[in-house]
């Protein structure tokens, strides 16, 4: 699946928060976003997932204008894993996944052993089948996101946006979560505020600052002590470790140089 946005300008409440936005996603490329808070990251993916609607520019998938799909028709090319997610009624972990699988049914149409046949696979692609009669809310935060992750995978969709889906997880939920849509081979689209979570998973890197793409390439190409100055104002020592991945480590303020 590939995705492009031309010119994508965004106004909420009187600021212009994205720019004049161009991006072309390519298939079966894990591409991630970064930049400081408020710099318009989520406000672009939620342009893509359509919670949002830009005022200007037009969003491509597979060279048809967004906009022209029907809502159930983009659900079931694109699977969104957000940071929040709460639910008023206490759903058990079964149905929660479930719901992937609205965009492919009629109206009032029932759940049969298909469906049902997909949320297992889902949940045991994540690790979660022995929770599948939980309650959703019972479980912790990490055991949360992977059920949001299975009921993405429930869609059966070839793109996933991740709108910083890994913020407040401890270090060994990120990884898993990341590793298990590393390893889907689907285009991934994703903000991300972990520079070396970023430079470990992605193929290529959009950094955004006040609106505004401000760079894109390989992780190499992106994540270097002078643009990592320039996009958040802080000193970095980037360099690469014994597997030959980029590691950042930040200098406090307090430490002498």
């Amino acid at each position: 699946m590939k995705l492009t946005a031309s010119d994508i300008h965004v106004e909420l409440g009187g600021n212009e928060i994205l720019k004049g936005i161009d991006a072309a996603i390519k298939e079966k490329e894990f591409v991630g976003i970064i930049g400081p808070n408020g710099s318009g990251k989520s406000t672009l993916l939620k342009c893509i997932y359509r919670v949002l609607k830009p005022d200007t520019g037009v969003i491509m998938l597979d060279g048809k204008p967004l906009n022209e799909y029907k809502v159930k028709d983009s659900a079931k090319a694109l699977a969104v894993v957000s940071q929040h997610n709460y639910y008023n009624f206490e759903f058990s972990v079964q149905e929660i996944v479930m719901m992937g699988r609205a965009p492919h049914k009629k109206t009032m149409e029932r759940d049969n052993a298909e469906d049902y046949k997909i949320v297992e696979e889902c949940l045991e692609k994540v690790g979660m089948l022995p929770y599948r009669h939980r309650v959703f809310s019972s479980l912790s935060g990490g055991e949360q996101q992977r059920i949001i992750l299975a009921r993405a995978l429930a869609q059966k969709t070839d793109c996933l946006i991740l709108d910083e889906p890994t913020n407040h997880l401890d270090i060994k939920y990120q990884l898993q979560l990341l590793d298990i849509v590393k390893s889907l081979g689907v285009t991934v689209i994703g903000a991300l505020h972990d520079l070396n979570i970023a430079a470990a998973y992605c193929d290529r890197i959009y950094a955004m600052k006040n609106g505004r793409l401000v760079a894109c390439g390989t992780p190499e190409e992106v994540i270097t002590e002078d643009f990592i100055h320039m996009l958040y104002e802080v000193d970095a020592t980037v360099k690469k470790d014994e597997y030959g991945m980029l590691n950042v480590t930040y200098h406090p303020l307090h430490v002498k140089k």
